[in-house]
């Protein structure tokens, strides 16, 4: 079954609904759901998590080295596609991890619903919420892990937050040469600027990446851009 709008601009339209009508969001969501004829909002999210499935497409393009730049802007889906590398990763027989400054465990559980993963899923990859998570502590943890190992970062703009942490680009630096000696592939997930929905159309790119701090993005291989349903895998450099 189409759906009559891309899955983030249901969620926007039961968000309004939500505020509209002074309900709770799970109630508008599972009403957005009923009009697209199913039965509930979590009936629908996993059949279009079975139908859209962009990370498998993308994890064929990845290699071992790779230091691979996810962005979109909030609610395009960059975190889901994300953990759906890594269960592809899983897939393929690849330990990985997740290390997140923003998720809690009861978080990923719900996005693992929603693409349809069974209940085991999370068994599939560690999880690391420490609030350490910088460059030093991924390279920390992930120092003797096989080569072909797929973790995440979530996300970019956070490891330098805390003030004992080095400058940003420079752990990017240090990730990418990990990266590059270990054999392993690093995804850095990232914030896509506001700037970029004013100037409208297309998928975001490079220049379109919120950057706080000075980070040389040519550090990365690859970038992965999301946007209205839409991916595009860019190289970047060659790794």
């Amino acid at each position: 079954m189409k759906l009559s709008a891309p899955l983030f601009r249901l969620k926007r339209q039961a968000r309004l609904l939500s505020r509209e009508n002074g309900i709770p969001l799970n109630k508008a969501l599972d009403r957005i759901a009923a009009a697209e004829g199913f039965r509930c909002w979590s009936q629908l999210a996993a059949r279009v998590g079975r139908d859209h499935r962009p990370a498998a497409r993308i994890y064929t393009q990845l290699e071992p080295g790779d230091l691979l730049l996810l962005g979109a802007r909030p609610g395009h889906g960059k975190t889901l596609l994300g953990l759906g590398l890594l269960l592809e990763a899983a897939k393929a027989g690849r330990s990985g991890t997740f290390f997140t400054l923003d998720y809690h465990e009861e978080d990923v559980a719900r996005s693992l619903a929603s693409l349809g993963a069974g209940a085991t899923a999370a068994d599939s990859f560690a999880l690391d919420t420490s609030d350490d998570i910088c460059a030093a502590h991924v390279i920390a943890r992930l120092t003797g892990a096989p080569r072909g190992t797929l973790s995440m970062i979530d996300y970019l703009q956070l490891l330098d937050q805390r003030r004992a942490h080095p400058e940003l680009g420079a752990q990017v630096r240090d990730l990418g040469r990990f990266a590059a000696s270990s054999g392993q592939i690093l995804v850095l997930i990232s914030q896509i600027d506001r700037a970029f929905e004013r100037r409208g159309g297309g998928l975001p790119g490079l220049a379109d990446v919120r950057l706080p701090n000075p980070v040389d993005l040519t550090l990365f291989t690859k970038a992965c851009f999301l946007h209205e349903g839409e991916a595009r895998m860019d190289p970047v450099r060659v790794a």
